[in-house]
């Protein structure tokens, strides 16, 4: 029999890529999308691809239904990738904008892991991979509404594999830095959707730093790594008998982490960007 998985966020980048590798690998794999276009089209395709919003309760329990019918009820792996950023200083940040990017970067994928864990429980084996980030344990400048629900997912990814530790559940986390997506062309959206930058008492700040970065589609750090970086690292979290618990993903993912450990706050805040 072959073994399944649940990707959610697949309409692009890392979501993308994961779903094609392990489908070529033999993998059984439900590819769903946010949007139903993006679900339509992958199944054309070829992929069984359900419409999963983390944001509707609803949809998570119907995405996670069709699966089961498919499967007779079983489910090896699911691997929580989709999320968003909004960019922009954190005394910009309303307050629905931060209960918006929680619903979907925390609390829905949550909800699915809660729904998914009785699953695999009852077959008596199971991964789930929690796809974080470098900003998942070392903070920067602009980007405090996707700190705080990494910072918060990688909390609670920690506890629940300490309390899956008495069961066959593997727990990981996946934290990559720069990757090659349309992150940041989603970014921009949420950016003007939210951020009143020109009332902002950094509106100078916002016009000199962060709008050129975030407006350069073409730009790349030289860091940034392609999608198939991450779904290398997934494959040993699904296929390995011992999985670690992290997995870095780009050079300044292992640069940050050697940082946290080594170095007095005050400097990895001069490191990071405080002025």
């Amino acid at each position: 029999m072959t073994r399944s998985i649940l990707i959610t966020g697949c309409s692009s980048g890392i979501g993308a890529d994961a779903a094609r590798t392990l489908a070529d690998r033999g993998w059984t794999v439900f590819a769903s999308c946010r949007q139903a276009t993006d679900c339509e089209r992958l199944t054309a395709e070829g992929f069984d691809s359900p419409q999963l919003d983390y944001d509707a309760p609803d949809s998570i329990g119907a995405a996670l239904d069709h699966v089961l019918g498919k499967t007779g009820g079983t489910l090896d792996a699911l691997f929580n990738n989709g999320a968003y950023a909004i960019p922009g200083a954190v005394e910009d940040l309303p307050r629905d904008a931060l209960r918006a990017i929680f619903e979907t970067n925390l609390v829905g994928q949550f909800d699915l892991i809660n729904r998914v864990l009785p699953v695999m429980r009852r077959q008596g084996h199971g991964r789930i991979v929690n796809n974080s980030s470098v900003l998942g344990f070392a903070a920067m400048p602009w980007r405090g509404a996707y700190n705080a629900t990494k910072f918060a997912m990688e909390g609670l990814t920690d506890t629940l594999r300490l309390e899956m530790s008495d069961t066959p559940v593997h727990i990981c986390l996946i934290e990559p830095g720069p990757i090659r997506t349309a992150f940041r062309r989603n970014a921009q959206k949420q950016f003007a959707r939210w951020i009143d930058w020109k009332a902002s008492a950094r509106a100078a700040q916002y016009e000199a730093e962060l709008l050129p970065r975030l407006h350069d589609h073409e730009g790349k750090s030289r860091f940034e790594l392609p999608p198939s970086a991450v779904t290398a690292k997934l494959i040993h979290a699904l296929e390995a008998t011992k999985p670690r618990p992290r997995y870095f993903v780009t050079t300044p993912t292992y640069g940050a982490a050697a940082m946290k450990r080594l170095l007095p706050t005050r400097a990895s805040d001069w490191l990071s960007g405080a002025r």
